[in-house]
C-alpha cells in the first residue's frame, strides 16, 4: 500500500511548477527545485514534505504575501484534496500578518483542498478574532467554507497543530456550532458531530447539556447529535443512553451466546453468534466488547456495535457475528486470553473466555 506522502511525487512536483510558472512568468523554477529536493526530501513524512514544498514555493515565487496571492489562488484549482494542501500550508507560514488577505485566501483554497490545518496558528495567534471569522463563514453559501468553520476548530483534529485553549474550555465552540445544527449538507453535518465527538472526550457533561437542549429539534440536528455520541454510547454513558430512548435492559436477557471454536490463531477469525430475549417491548443497542491481551500483557477493551433495533415483548434476535484477528496497522494481536463481552444498553450481560494463538 503506498504511502499518503508519496502523492508528492516528481510527477506532482514538476506539475507544480508548471502551475506556478503559468500564473507567474517570473517563477524561478530552479530556485523552487533546489529548494524541494535538499538531501532530506525522500525521509520527510507527509506534513514535512507539505511544509517543504510551500516554502519552496515562496522561494520560487520571491513576492512580498500580498502580491503572491494572485499567483497561488491562479494555481490552486489544479490542485484538489490532498495534493491541494500546500497552497493553505503558504498561507499559514506567511500570512499571519496579513489577517484579511489570508481570510479570504483560506476560504477561496479550502473549496479545493481544505484550510482546516492552516486556520490553526490564526486561532493561537487571536482566538477572539478568529471566531468571529469563523462565524462569519458559518453562514457562507458554499459547503466547504461552513465546513472549515466547523473543521478548523476541532479541539482534536488529527493531523493539526493543537489548541490547548479548547481542550481546557470548549465552551465558546457551541455558539460556532449552533447555526450548523440543521444544515442541509452532510459534509457539514459529519463535522459539525466529529467536532462535538472531540468535546466529549474531554467534556461529556458539556456535551451531553448541548444533546438535551438541541434533540428533537430538527432531523439533521439528530443525525448530528447521535453521531456525535458515539463515544459516550460506547462508554455506555447511562445519561446518553436515556436521552436516546434506551432504558435499562433489565428486560433483556442473552439466552445463549457460542463460540465456533474457543482458540483462534493470530491470522484467523473468531465466528460467534448470540441469543437475546426481551421480556417486554424494549429499544436496544447490542455491542460486543472483546479484551485484547496487549503485550503488557494487560487487558484493553475495545466495543464494536452488533444491532440497533427494537424487540418486541416475547421476541428472540439471533446475531451472528465474525471478528477478524489479522494483525492490521491500528491493532496487533498478541497470544493469551481474551474476553468476549456482550452488552445490552451499556450493560454486560454475559461473557466468555478464548485463547489466541500465534
Amino acid at each position: 500500500m503506498a504511502d499518503l506522502k508519496d502523492i508528492y511525487n516528481d510527477n506532482f512536483i514538476n506539475s507544480l511548477a508548471d502551475a506556478l510558472e503559468r500564473a507567474d512568468l517570473s517563477f524561478n523554477r530552479k530556485a523552487f527545485l533546489n529548494c524541494v529536493y535538499q538531501e532530506e526530501w525522500e525521509s520527510l513524512a507527509l506534513k514535512q514534505r507539505i511544509r517543504q514544498l510551500s516554502t519552496a514555493m515562496y522561494m520560487g515565487i520571491n513576492k512580498p504575501f500580498p502580491k503572491a496571492l494572485p499567483v497561488l489562488l491562479d494555481a490552486a484549482p489544479s490542485f484538489k484534496q490532498l495534493a491541494g494542501l500546500v497552497f493553505p500550508d503558504y498561507v499559514e507560514q506567511y500570512g499571519l500578518s496579513f489577517w484579511e488577505k489570508s481570510m479570504d485566501a483560506l476560504a477561496q483554497l479550502t473549496v479545493y483542498s481544505t484550510s482546516e490545518f492552516a486556520v490553526r496558528p490564526f486561532l493561537l495567534q487571536d482566538q477572539e478574532r478568529m471566531l468571529s471569522q469563523m462565524m462569519k463563514w458559518t453562514k457562507n453559501s458554499n459547503e466547504h467554507i461552513r465546513r472549515l468553520a466547523s473543521e478548523g476548530a476541532r479541539p482534536q483534529l488529527p493531523w493539526a497543530q493543537s489548541i490547548p485553549a479548547f481542550k481546557q474550555d470548549p465552551a465558546p465552540l457551541f455558539a460556532l456550532l449552533e447555526p450548523l445544527m440543521q444544515d442541509d449538507s452532510l459534509y457539514v453535518r459529519k463535522s459539525v458531530a466529529n467536532h462535538l465527538n472531540d468535546i466529549s472526550k474531554t467534556h461529556p457533561d458539556l456535551v451531553i447539556e448541548f444533546i438535551r437542549q438541541q434533540h428533537g429539534q430538527h432531523p439533521h440536528t439528530d443525525w448530528i447529535l447521535r453521531h456525535a455520541a458515539r463515544t459516550l454510547l460506547k462508554q455506555g454513558n447511562a445519561d446518553v443512553l436515556r436521552l436516546f430512548g434506551y432504558p435499562d435492559s433489565e428486560h433483556v436477557s442473552v439466552q445463549r451466546l457460542t463460540l465456533e471454536k474457543q482458540t483462534v490463531a493470530i491470522g484467523e477469525s473468531l465466528h460467534f453468534s448470540v441469543e437475546l430475549h426481551a421480556a417486554q417491548d424494549t429499544k436496544v443497542r447490542v455491542e460486543y466488547a472483546i479484551d485484547y491481551m496487549k503485550k503488557n500483557g494487560r487487558p484493553s477493551r475495545k466495543v464494536f456495535q452488533l444491532s440497533d433495533t427494537h424487540l418486541a415483548a416475547g421476541q428472540s434476535k439471533v446475531i451472528v457475528r465474525t471478528q477478524s484477528f489479522r494483525d492490521m496497522t491500528t491493532r496487533k494481536h498478541y497470544a493469551g486470553e481474551h474476553t468476549l463481552v456482550i452488552l445490552v444498553n451499556g450493560i454486560s450481560k454475559e461473557s466468555m473466555t478464548f485463547q489466541v494463538t500465534k
